[in-house]
């Protein structure tokens, strides 16, 4: 077994066991800020299949995302049947949702990619991998993560699936 195999099946031991490394660690992960700066990632294995890099320009966030389902606000202009719905379902993703987060806490940087990392009963937490673009001569355009170019994105607008069928997945991109 290899380095980033034992690292992936440690890192999903420590969860599925709920060990008191991975309580520690979610803990420590309340008391910090919803967008937060880390070292290196979590879950090295993970990060490094999705482009990270251990050099200058790449860096990792770990943002935190609330669960559960997303509560509409109360109908405005008094009870109107169609509006009165409690909870919906939004179009995005909460790994969607932590990129853009990402990226607007961060605008000199691309959104590479992002990963999940954790979660409690309240929150989830992803580690979103960014890239400076100036590090590599390419100008910044619109964020990745805006324009549904990231892999959560392709997945929320149905581009995974290929073939007959999957027109309609398609049908409402964003």
């Amino acid at each position: 077994m290899g380095l980033y195999e034992r690292i992936k099946t440690t890192f999903q031991k420590e969860y599925n066991e709920r060990s008191e490394i991975y309580r520690r660690r979610l803990s420590v992960w309340r008391a910090e800020a919803a967008v937060n700066p880390i070292e290196r990632p979590t879950n090295l294995a993970r990060a490094r299949t999705l482009g990270y890099k251990a050099k200058q320009g790449y860096i990792v966030v770990r943002v935190r995302m609330p669960r559960g389902q997303r509560k509409r606000p109360e109908p405005s202009g008094g009870r109107k049947p169609g509006k009165n719905v409690r909870y919906l379902s939004p179009t995005l993703s909460l790994r969607a949702q932590a990129e853009q987060r990402a990226a607007r806490g961060y605008k000199n940087l691309e959104v590479l990619n992002s990963y999940w990392v954790g979660e409690d009963g309240q929150k989830k937490y992803f580690e979103v991998i960014l890239v400076d673009p100036k590090a590599y001569g390419k100008p910044i355009a619109h964020s990745r993560a805006y324009q549904g170019l990231t892999s959560a994105f392709r997945k929320v607008r149905g581009l995974r699936n290929k073939g007959e069928g999957s027109e309609q997945a398609r049908k409402r991109d964003i």
